[in-house]
């Protein structure tokens, strides 16, 4: 994955904000810290964490989701932050916000990065990542309800898409899809899914000509005007509905594909049923200088408390991190174990049909360090 640097920073102690959230993610963020704390000697990599509170039950008792001194202290003291999962009203409760949301504003993580690959002998052939604007769109929260004179009710809701922010995830998304092309030229496996790199911009502007629109223009700009760095991406361009079915249909045809806010969140959560479950899909919060993993699933109160809440997802995601903050060798053997893990197919949690622990998972994911 793209780099805050071109090479990793000389030794030193790496300090990790923590926050577990609501739910299950008190559960699996240990599981990244204990991950982070059992990478062998020879990567060189000290580790300091810090804990820190965020969540909808944080609101419920002190009345905010996300505490000043949280955002400071990322902000201040930390190289990077893990993000368990955060619990979601159904209906509006006076007050409360998304807590990554706003951490995403106010860090300038404005990209979410989701890669979805399958294990070898395991399901459909996938190898793609989900680059999605991440804060815009219908994301912006700016809505209103009225009643029209006949007292019927009517709800709006703002759509934002700019042009800065469209072309500052097009430069993301091909820079990903040049670096992962990179890393296929270097390996010796000759069992590569993709032979070139693409990138396939995602969007609805057969309908939403102006918002979308805008999106797609903004999307080919940055391409055609770094033709000579981009001269080995394919440029794609995907229709969102078509793009779902083809998704599903074809997902081996897909490398990167970039998408603004809702649809990326809705294409990167589908993606997740074609390698299993959204407990193995990680992500990462990224900017332009700090990056948070976060696993893609929810704070899953059906299985909260009893152990067996799947730890990939947040192990991928600290992996994820790792690249991001320029240690790749250290997450590509994260990523080793976690694939070795599940091609064994005799360790797992229920969610994938098996019946280990949280921590069983961890341990054998940890013993192929």
């Amino acid at each position: 994955m793209r780099c805050f640097s071109t090479s990793a920073p000389a030794l030193k102690t790496i300090k990790i904000g923590l926050i577990p959230g609501d739910g299950i993610g008190r559960e699996v963020i240990p599981a990244g810290q204990k991950v982070l704390e059992s990478l062998p000697a020879k990567y060189d990599l000290r580790f300091e964490f810090v804990n820190l509170d965020a969540g909808y039950e944080l609101f419920k008792k002190t009345g905010t989701a996300l505490p000043d001194k949280t955002v400071d202290v990322l902000k201040n003291e930390c190289d990077g932050a893990l993000f368990g999962a955060v619990s979601s009203p159904t209906t509006k409760v006076a007050g409360y916000s998304s807590p990554i949301v706003a951490l995403r504003k106010k860090l300038g993580l404005y990209a979410n990065v989701r890669p979805v690959k399958s294990v070898k002998g395991i399901g459909r052939p996938v190898d793609m990542v989900i680059v999605r604007e991440n804060t815009e769109d219908l994301y912006v929260k700016e809505e209103k309800t009225f009643e029209k004179e006949d007292g019927t009710k009517v709800a709006e809701a703002i759509k934002r898409i700019t042009e800065t922010a469209s072309k500052r995830i097009a430069k993301m998304a091909y820079d990903i899809a040049v670096q992962r092309q990179g890393i296929r030229d270097a390996s010796s496996s000759s069992e590569q899914l993709h032979k070139s790199p693409s990138v396939t911009v995602t969007h609805k502007s057969n309908v939403l000509s102006q918002s979308d629109g805008l999106f797609r223009e903004s999307c080919r700009e940055v391409y055609d005007a770094n033709k000579d760095k981009y001269k080995d991406v394919e440029y794609k361009e995907q229709i969102v509905d078509s793009m779902v079915y083809k998704m599903f249909r074809d997902p081996e045809v897909f490398d990167v594909v970039v998408a603004p806010n809702l649809y990326g969140d809705i294409l990167s959560d589908g993606a997740a049923a074609l390698v299993g479950s959204l407990g193995v899909v990680p992500s990462a919060n990224v900017g332009d200088s700090f990056a948070i993993g976060e696993p893609c699933h929810g704070s899953a109160p059906d299985i909260e408390g009893k152990g067996i809440s799947n730890p990939i997802a947040t192990i991928r995601s600290t992996a994820l991190m790792l690249e991001f903050m320029g240690y790749p060798e250290a997450a590509a053997k994260i990523y080793e174990a976690v694939d070795a893990n599940l091609a064994e197919d005799k360790i797992k949690t229920p969610d994938l049909g098996g019946q280990s622990s949280t921590n069983e998972v961890v341990e054998d994911i940890i013993k192929r360090f």
